[in-house]
C-alpha cells in the first residue's frame, strides 16, 4: 500500500455535540494512522459525549475547547488554529452547528475559527432524519454549500433514535476515502465533482423511475436463473432522489431491502415483468435510471414441476429478454435515461460501447465484482463531455453524486 495523500496533512478536526461524536474518535485514529497531523477542537456539547482526554490520548496533541484558552499567547485561537491547518473537518456536524455556519455565527471557538478560516472547510452532518429533511436545514445546507463548504454525507440507515433514513454520519472509513479522493490531483469525490455542490431539492417536482435488484427467471417451479445483485445501489438512488424532492417509483426485483421512505415500490420477479412495469410508467417519467441487473435471457419453456435427476443433464433453450433501457430510450418523448453497466473486465471499452448501443445520454459503469453485495461503490460516468469518476464511498453518498450529475445535465 502506498503513502496516503493524507500523510503530513495538518487537519483541524472539529467535534460537535451529537451521538456520532464517538465515531470522531475512530476517525481521529484512522487519520493518525495515515500520517495526518491532527488538532482537535471540541464544542461544550461535544464534551458531554466524548472527553477531551480521549482525543488527546489518540492524537498526542492538546485539545482546544475554549475561546479564551490562555495557552495561546495572543488569545486569538480562532485565527491561529485555522492558519496552521490545511483544512478543517467537522465530524459530526449537528443541525445546530450547520445553522450557525449558515448565519456566520462565531459564538464559540469552533464556530469562530470556521468563520475566520483561510483554508477549506468540510463537514460530515449527523442528525435525526426529520432534522435533516426540515426546510430550515435544507436552506442552511444550500447556504453553506453556496459559501464553499463541502459536505461529506450524510448516510442513510438505522439511527440512534431507532428511526431509519438519511442523517447518519458517514462511517469513518468512508470519510477517509472521501478526503483522499478530494486531495488526489484531478480526483473527484461524491461531494466534490463539478456537478455536486450539494444536491438540495434540485429534483423537486420531477418524476423519477428507477429499477433495482436482480431478476429471477424460472427454470422449473423451484429453480431459476438470477445474479448476485443486492439492490443496494438502486435503493440508495431511490432514497436520494426522494430526499432531493422527486416523486420516485422504484421497480424492484427480489431483494431483502426495506422500501425507502416516501418511495412508491413495485415488486416484480422476471425481466418481462420488470419490462411491463417500466413501460407502463415510462411515459410519465422525467428521468429513468436503470440500475437493475436484468437477466439477458430466460428459459423458453419453464417446467411445470421440479426437474429430477435422470443421469442426463437437461438442455435449456434460452430466449432473449426485452431490453428495458434501450426501449425506454427509443420512446418518442423519452425521459432522460441513465443506464448502468456492471462489467467484469475492459470497463471503459465495454461501457462506452453499451452507451452507444443503448443511445442513452449518461451511463454509469463499475466492476461487478467490486460492487455486488457491498455497502460501498465507485462509478465512472460516461456522457457527451467524457468520463467523470465518482470515488469509492458509501452507496448513499455515491447515489447523491450521481444524481447531482444528472441534475447538472438536465439543467437543474
Amino acid at each position: 500500500m502506498g503513502v496516503s495523500v493524507l500523510s503530513g496533512k495538518r487537519i483541524l478536526l472539529g467535534v460537535t455535540g451529537g451521538v456520532a461524536a464517538y465515531k470522531a474518535a475512530v476517525l481521529a485514529r484512522l487519520l493518525i494512522r495515515l500520517g495526518a497531523q491532527l488538532t482537535v477542537v471540541m464544542t461544550a456539547s461535544a464534551q458531554r459525549f466524548v472527553t477531551p482526554a480521549s482525543f488527546q490520548a489518540l492524537t498526542g496533541n492538546r485539545v482546544h475547547v475554549d475561546m479564551w484558552d490562555e495557552r495561546i499567547a495572543d488569545g486569538m485561537g480562532h485565527i491561529e488554529l485555522s492558519r496552521v491547518s490545511d483544512f478543517i473537518l467537522v465530524a459530526p456536524a449537528t443541525t445546530d452547528f450547520i445553522a450557525r455556519l449558515a448565519q456566520g455565527r462565531a459564538d464559540d471557538l469552533l464556530a469562530a475559527l470556521c468563520v475566520a478560516r483561510a483554508c477549506p472547510l468540510w463537514i460530515a452532518p449527523a442528525m435525526n432524519r426529520q432534522m435533516w429533511l426540515h426546510p430550515a436545514t435544507v436552506r442552511n445546507v444550500e447556504t453553506i454549500t453556496a459559501d464553499g463548504v463541502r459536505l461529506l454525507g450524510p448516510d442513510a440507515g438505522v439511527q440512534a433514535c431507532g428511526e431509519v433514513g438519511f442523517g447518519r454520519m458517514l462511517e469513518p472509513e468512508h470519510i477517509v476515502a472521501a478526503l483522499e479522493a478530494l486531495l488526489l490531483p484531478g480526483g473527484a469525490s461524491p461531494e466534490s465533482s463539478s456537478s455536486s455542490e450539494g444536491l438540495g431539492y434540485r429534483l423537486a417536482g420531477l418524476d423519477v423511475l428507477i429499477t433495482a435488484g436482480p431478476t429471477f427467471e424460472p427454470i422449473d417451479t423451484v429453480r431459476g436463473l438470477t445474479n448476485r445483485s443486492s439492490g443496494k445501489m438502486g435503493y440508495a438512488i431511490a432514497a436520494a432522489a426522494q430526499t432531493a424532492g422527486a416523486r420516485v417509483t422504484l421497480v424492484s426485483g427480489p431483494t431483502a431491502l426495506s422500501t425507502p421512505a416516501g418511495v412508491t415500490r413495485l415488486d416484480v420477479t422476471t425481466a418481462c415483468e420488470m419490462f411491463d412495469a417500466v413501460m407502463a410508467r415510462a411515459g410519465a417519467a422525467d428521468v429513468f435510471i436503470g440500475v437493475a441487473a436484468v437477466a439477458d435471457y430466460r428459459v423458453a419453456k419453464v417446467a411445470a414441476h421440479k426437474l429430477k435427476k435422470t443421469g442426463v443433464p437437461p438442455v435449456l433453450e434460452l430466449v432473449e429478454n426485452p431490453d428495458i433501457l434501450a426501449t425506454v430510450a427509443a420512446l418518442p418523448d423519452a425521459p432522460f435515461c441513465v443506464g448502468f453497466a456492471a462489467e467484469t473486465e475492459d470497463l471503459h471499452a465495454n461501457a462506452q460501447a453499451k452507451r452507444r448501443r443503448k443511445q442513452v445520454p449518461l451511463l454509469a459503469a463499475n466492476l461487478a465484482q467490486e460492487a455486488f453485495g457491498r455497502d460501498d461503490n465507485a462509478l465512472t460516468l460516461f456522457d457527451d463531455a467524457g468520463e467523470h469518476v465518482i470515488a469509492r464511498a458509501s452507496k448513499p453518498a455515491v447515489a447523491r453524486a450521481l444524481l447531482a450529475h444528472v441534475a447538472h445535465l438536465i439543467g437543474r
